[in-house]
């Protein structure tokens, strides 16, 4: 699955951010570790969803 990731250079590091996935972002002192580190905090943020819905009623749906 791809996720779009904006990044953003301050003070000599990295921000990267996941507009579709409120809350999920990471950093470091490059944009490849930037663009690493947001990898794992992706794992970590759909793992971490799915176990706080595990008891919901849930549907999948595609789209387009």
């Amino acid at each position: 699955m791809k996720y779009k990731v904006n990044i953003k250079e301050s003070d000599g590091e990295y921000a990267a951010w996941v507009p579709g996935l409120p809350g999920c972002w990471s950093q470091g002192k490059t944009e490849e570790e930037a663009l690493e580190n947001i990898k794992d905090a992706i794992e970590s943020y759909l793992e971490t969803v799915e176990l706080l819905s595990k008891e919901d009623k849930s549907h999948y749906v595609e789209v387009g």
